[in-house]
């Protein structure tokens, strides 16, 4: 449960750094990408996305802790699937809501 804590308050972190504007070098594809293919995508925006993202994922991993169902196997795959569910529906978000138009 410690460490639990310890990695949500790491990446509640993490998502406030990159919400405040001074991690975009940790912004997949973006750090890697020429200025011609930066300049398609509202920062901003993507910014955002990305915080979101790492707040939407802690709360899906503390799902079981919250309600009292950490030993719970089915729990997991819950977990699991809410993962994935919050991966694909913010990469779609980024791909299309942060392109500037």
């Amino acid at each position: 449960m410690v460490s639990l804590c310890v990695i949500n308050a790491l990446m509640l972190v993490l998502a406030i750094v990159v919400a405040a504007g001074k991690g975009d070098k940790l912004i997949a594809g973006y750090n890697t990408a020429s200025d011609q293919e930066k300049q398609q995508f509202n920062i901003k925006r993507l910014r955002g996305v990305l915080a979101a993202t790492v707040v939407l994922s802690i709360l899906a991993v503390d799902i079981p802790f919250l309600i009292g169902q950490e030993d719970n196997a089915t729990m997991h795959v819950v977990v699991a699937f809410a993962l994935v569910y919050v991966c694909i529906i913010c990469v779609i978000v980024a791909n299309t809501w942060c392109k500037k138009k």
